[in-house]
């Protein structure tokens, strides 16, 4: 259905979960709550562990999007690999959280699904980059030092790829690739799923553009990036966070040159000020997302760090009127 849906018209992704998640102004307790209000451990930051110990605040969150005007919210589990999750010491509950986190959006999109038959909401399995990159070194003494492996990459995402497909994710999301090898491993992780339990699963692919050069932290220009993910059947390729939504543009315009897939962009708020907040308002990000539709470059808009469902109000209200961007190949 949603491959259907990219033909008709543009869809609308949710904006930032953390951004959100600030508004409440939860305190270390409320991340414990009761369970793991004796976790030897701070837990502050966690913002995965929110769908266990604040669930209603996370579906709260989803229906204020939906609610927007999305089609797309995203799970709160941009952190939920065993990877990112050791932290926190929390390896042992990535499944819980990826099942949970799916579950719970899920509930909030058929919700609106049966109040809206002819707005069909969708969940997407966000899947993060992690907190290690497969590609480069972090010592710069050592260069030939990795802190994690293909093969590790790959458990961990397979985890929690099972996890947010038995909790009712209806699509795959891996974003803010900042290093294209970790996706690499993600999209494998996902083929080997779908292969085992004879599935199909829509993937998106997002990759952020770290820089004024226009290339990700792992040195990949757009038509790079694009080219190095475009043998696995993926259904859109496109960019977030990093850069604000008028410096996406000539990226976009690249990708959008190149590839048959449907194109996304979920921009952030601008670019953040000295105390690493972002100023734009949803009518100032709205006007610069106008261009995108007038140049026909993208499929599915949405925002990241800094953007709210006021933002995303305004962005849907702004394409509307616009036709998508042509499809050759929905994958």
């Amino acid at each position: 259905m949603i491959k259907d849906l990219l033909q008709q018209k543009i869809l609308i992704l949710d904006g930032a979960m953390g951004t959100m998640l600030q508004r409440y102004k939860f305190t270390e307790e409320d991340f414990r709550g009761e369970r793991f209000k004796d976790w030897e451990h701070p837990l502050q930051g966690n913002n995965d562990l929110l769908s266990l110990t604040q669930p209603e605040a996370i579906a709260e969150i989803h229906r204020k999007y939906f609610a927007a005007g999305a089609d797309i919210v995203e799970t709160n589990t941009f952190s939920g690999t065993t990877i990112a999750m050791a932290d926190y010491h929390m390896e042992d509950l990535v499944y819980e959280l990826n099942y949970e986190s799916a579950r719970i959006a899920k509930a909030v999109a058929k919700d609106f699904t049966a109040r809206e038959p002819h707005k069909p909401r969708f969940v997407a399995g966000s899947i993060g980059p992690t907190n290690k990159t497969a590609s480069m070194s972090p010592d710069v003494n050592d260069p030939g030092f990795r802190a994690v492996s293909f093969d590790e990459l790959r458990i961990a995402y397979k985890q929690q790829v099972e996890a947010l497909l038995d909790g009712g994710a209806d699509m795959l999301l891996v974003e803010t690739i900042f290093d294209t090898l970790n996706a690499k491993a993600a999209l494998f992780a996902i083929e080997e799923v779908k292969e085992e339990r004879k599935i199909e699963v829509p993937i998106m692919v997002s990759g952020t553009i770290t820089d004024a050069s226009g290339r990700t932290l792992s040195g990949q220009t757009a038509e790079a990036f694009l080219i190095s993910i475009s043998h696995i059947p993926i259904l859109s390729v496109g960019f977030n966070c990093a850069l604000g939504a008028s410096q996406l543009v000539p990226h976009l315009e690249v990708i959008s040159k190149k590839s048959d897939y449907a194109i996304s962009a979920h921009p952030n708020a601008g670019l953040p000020n000295a105390f690493g907040e972002y100023d734009e308002s949803p009518e100032q990000m709205a006007a610069q997302i106008k261009e995108y539709v007038e140049k026909g470059l993208v499929n599915i808009v949405g925002g990241c760090c800094g953007t709210t469902p006021e933002h995303i109000t305004a962005i849907a209200e702004v394409v509307k009127g616009f036709n998508p961007r042509e499809l050759a190949v929905v994958g």
